[in-house]
């Protein structure tokens, strides 16, 4: 079981496959964690290995996960966006391509923005956004199911401690993808690919609007996932994004 660790942070992370690199990160909000894979709406670690170097890892302090770490209240994307980079420094890549299902979404763009020079393509799945309907579905998610289950492993956090956190996470920044801002977003010139949602947490208009925002952003049909022969073609089309933007090798 291979471990990334700097610090009083441990990661947890796994490889399958050979070929230009793919960080994919499941969805599962704070829970976001490997053994998600099997219950996501594609398995990309499988779907992509037989072409693509695909690494995938427990986000930090995951329920269920074997990553751990310090609560970063005052900077809590950021520190899951220097989690993520550092495990592909740690590996020795350059540059690579990035998948984010859900939270994943939010994940990417933190990670584009501090990084833009590594992160060639991404992929939003469903991603995370708000939802004016349901404002406060990725806070209360982490409020009541996370935290609690995280104060049952750890004395060295509070309830009060997790609150902050969360707030910094999904209140801060309210009305959009919670990471980044609008004007990030309008300025971005990585390619994106956005796979539309439409759920109380993954808001189909948040994700409707980077579409539309980014300069090199284009959507999937929608919906993508309930009929096979659509669903089949739209990760094919994922397949394709990768292809095109991944760099040459003395590029890389």
């Amino acid at each position: 079981m291979p471990f990334y660790t700097k610090g009083n942070v441990r990661i947890h992370y796994e490889e399958a496959g050979s070929g230009f690199p793919l960080l994919l990160i499941p969805g599962g909000g704070l829970n976001s964690k490997i053994s998600n894979w099997p219950t996501q709406v594609f398995n990309a670690m499988d779907e992509f290995k037989n072409e693509f170097r695909c690494i995938t890892m427990d986000q930090r302090n995951a329920i269920g996960g074997e990553s751990t770490g310090p609560v970063p209240v005052d900077d809590p994307w950021g520190a899951f966006a220097a989690d993520q980079l550092g495990l592909m420094n740690h590996l020795g890549i350059r540059k690579f391509g990035f998948i984010g299902f859900c939270i994943g979404g939010p994940f990417a763009l933190k990670l584009i923005e501090g990084a833009p020079d590594r992160v060639v393509a991404a992929v939003l799945c469903q991603p995370v956004g708000h939802n004016k309907k349901f404002p406060d579905s990725m806070y209360n998610s982490g409020h009541d199911n996370w935290a609690p289950e995280l104060l049952a492993q750890r004395t060295d956090v509070t309830m009060p401690t997790l609150e902050k956190y969360l707030h910094n996470l999904y209140r801060t920044r309210p009305g959009f993808v919670y990471s980044v801002t609008r004007d990030f977003v309008r300025s971005c010139q990585t390619p994106l690919l956005v796979m539309p949602d439409d759920t109380p947490s993954h808001s189909y208009e948040v994700a409707m609007e980077v579409a539309s925002m980014a300069p090199k952003a284009q959507a999937t049909v929608y919906p993508w996932k309930t009929q096979p022969d659509v669903k089949a073609r739209t990760i094919n089309q994922v397949r394709q994004f990768f292809r095109a933007h991944q760099p040459a090798v003395a590029e890389r």
